[in-house]
């Protein structure tokens, strides 16, 4: 299967890979007791939106995503992780 991605594709899909790194780190710290589950969470919401091909959904995703990532972030400063 070969894909063809023009460069606002390839820059969107960077973006979204960028974001789920990002977010695999952050969960490391989280209580070992929630971090499968959280884990898994993410894989989920990846997998959820995986087939989207709306450019504005995808930015929609992207930025929501930024937002829930900074308060995980942001909450687990807090509790010492």
């Amino acid at each position: 299967m070969i894909l063809s991605f023009n460069l606002q594709d390839f820059v969107l899909r960077s973006r979204v890979l960028k974001l789920y790194r990002q977010a695999l780190r952050i969960a490391r710290r989280a209580p070992a007791h929630t971090r499968e589950e959280l884990r898994q969470t993410l894989r989920q919401e990846m997998e959820n939106n995986r087939n989207c091909s709306d450019k504005q959904r995808i930015r929609f995703l992207l930025s929501e995503g930024l937002e829930r990532l900074k308060t995980l972030d942001e909450m687990l400063d807090m509790q010492g992780h």
